[in-house]
């Protein structure tokens, strides 16, 4: 689209460092070793933080719902599908 710009960043180029933000963090573990919880946990303090945050699921997971992550407690959070 028009209204996305892309730039080529260096990393010795005085924008490089600014725009340079985020991370992402790995949540790993056996089944039923609560994963999800600790995902939804962490993402709903960093909201309430006031930082964004984005979840994505397979548009193909529909085991509870299309577009929430929700775990096994029946916690849940709106993802990007």
């Amino acid at each position: 689209p028009s209204s996305c710009r892309f730039r080529k960043l260096l990393p010795f180029s005085p924008l490089f460092r600014l725009e340079q933000f985020g991370w992402i963090e790995v949540i790993c573990g056996s089944m039923f070793s609560g994963k999800t919880e600790e995902l939804i946990r962490r993402l709903k303090r960093a909201q309430f933080a006031k930082q964004k945050v984005e979840i994505f699921k397979p548009a193909i997971d529909t085991r509870y719902h299309d577009e929430m992550v929700v775990s096994h407690d029946s916690n849940e959070i709106r993802s990007t599908p």
